[in-house]
């Protein structure tokens, strides 16, 4: 039996949704600044005269792209964290973060160590995005540190996790690579062994 042919919107909209999983995977790997329309086009394996009849410019698709990016992958870390208290699942999520294979994967991991810098230097409309998804991640994993730090410690944690994978991956390739995901996930677990200390002694009072 023969297939339906798309119909017009289900085209287009397939098409907008290549064309924002390709820049996600072109950000993750080469930044914001780096990767050209005629980039995001060709990794789609489509021509550049289509890109303006989804988006008005280069940034308002990296924009969005940058958004998807981060929600899709702290989204997943958190969701997917196992343990049965606060402490065991943000072990779990560091653990995750701070290894080798999210290191050596890029293409398929958080976007932050490649766009960072980016973000400082282009400013708006970056800028806000980052500010509004980071917000809304800090609350996201607040929600799993609650009860031994709550957002507080969200917001360390992730810093370090960033700050950490970063680093890794500008000294990939050599043995202090690892050695810095070494040390980012022992001073993060000793953070949350401080943590945990704090809110048992709280309750105790």
């Amino acid at each position: 039996m023969k297939k339906e042919p798309l119909s017009k919107a289900d085209r287009w909209e397939r098409t907008h949704e290549t064309l924002r999983l390709t820049a996600a995977r072109l950000l993750r790997t080469r930044g914001l600044r780096l990767p050209s329309v005629a980039d995001v086009m060709k990794g789609a394996k489509l021509t550049v005269g289509g890109f303006y009849g989804h988006w008005e410019s280069k940034e308002a698709l990296f924009e969005e792209a940058l958004r998807d990016a981060l929600r899709n992958n702290w989204s997943e870390l958190v969701q997917e964290s196992r343990g049965e208290t606060a402490k065991e699942r943000l072990t779990w999520i560091l653990r995750r973060y701070l290894s080798r294979s999210h290191r050596d994967n890029p293409e398929a991991g958080c976007p932050l160590p490649a766009t960072l810098s980016d973000i400082s230097v282009l400013g708006a409309p970056y800028q806000k995005a980052f500010a509004e998804e980071v917000e809304s991640l800090a609350a996201e994993l607040g929600e799993v540190a609650g009860p031994i730090g709550g957002k507080q410690l969200a917001l360390g944690l992730f810093a370090l996790m960033v700050g950490g994978l970063s680093l890794a991956r500008a000294t990939e390739g050599t043995p202090l690579s690892d050695a810095i995901l070494t040390a980012s996930r022992a001073l993060a677990y000793a953070a949350l062994d401080r943590a945990e200390q704090k809110a048992s002694e709280k309750d105790e009072s």
